[in-house]
């Protein structure tokens, strides 16, 4: 599982400038609580999860496959449908990486985020934006990361005449209902070769927040995280497309998550919070 929380000092660094005022009149810096913890859960489960089948399944073996297929199963939920960001908010004007860095948002920020009620999933927004020349954007499968469903099923497949490794298969979807510990809130979308998706996420002081990006292994994602102050707090160009961040905001306020396609290919991933 990748791990880019970043310290204190480097999420002081603005590298991306968004120019939303603070919602919190007097907290300018950074909207990270540097000494508070959590307990990762769901969203740090479907991540290893999605890791693990996608190393299983490379190496073609059942044990691994089956190990994601229960974490799956005990943390994913149906995705949700964002709304739509207003794309005067939000517009990228460099290609590529320096994409991530220079978004522009309009003065007048969203209201401060309010209780989420009856348990009802913390509400996204999501633009989508082209940076530079679009590359080869219908290559590559249409499908999302695989469900837990999928990974048994691949499983099983895997295990061909081992009847021992069959009966844990079965054993482990019988039990898959039981011992839920609550799923992630998920969206899914699919991003084409220098596309850009920005998502708004509110989340609440002092309570522990995690997002998690899984892609469908087509082509590389870079993520970046940032406050409504511009304050960089999670940062990924790695080649990969599976990213983990958790952190503890000090006030209510608005988060923004970029995913970049970097690679040749088109990728539908799943944005994840708790």
């Amino acid at each position: 599982m990748k791990f880019k929380s970043l310290s204190l000092a480097l999420a002081t660094t603005a590298l991306v400038g968004l120019t939303l005022p603070s919602l919190a009149e007097d907290s300018k810096g950074p909207n990270v609580d540097p000494t508070a913890t959590g307990t990762p859960g769901a969203p740090a489960t479907l991540a290893l999860a999605y890791e693990l089948f996608a190393l299983g399944k490379a190496e073609g073996d059942a044990l691994t496959v089956l190990t994601a297929a229960k974490l799956a199963a005990g943390a994913e939920s149906e995705p949700q449908d964002p709304a739509a960001l207003d794309p005067a908010k939000v517009t990228v004007e460099e290609a590529g990486q320096e994409a991530l860095a220079r978004p522009k948002v309009a003065a007048a920020a969203p209201a401060a985020p309010e209780p989420a009620a009856n348990g009802e999933p913390r509400p996204a927004a999501k633009a989508s934006y082209q940076s530079g020349e679009a590359g080869d954007g219908d290559e590559g499968a249409a499908a999302a990361p695989p469900s837990s469903a999928e990974m048994f099923a691949l499983a099983t497949e895997l295990a061909g005449d081992d009847e021992t490794m069959k009966e844990l298969i079965a054993d482990a979807q019988a039990e898959a209902s039981r011992g839920r510990i609550g799923g992630a809130v998920t969206w899914n979308s699919r991003v084409t070769s220098g596309q850009v998706d920005v998502w708004e996420i509110p989340f609440y002081g002092n309570s522990y927040a995690e997002i998690a990006v899984s892609g469908d292994g087509d082509a590389n994602l870079d993520v970046v995280v940032t406050d409504e102050n511009g304050n960089v707090i999670c940062y990924d160009t790695s080649l990969s497309d599976q990213v983990y961040c958790d952190f503890v905001p000090a006030w209510d306020g608005y988060f923004y998550v970029m995913v970049e396609n970097a690679g040749r290919a088109r990728n539908t991933y799943y944005l994840m919070t708790n």
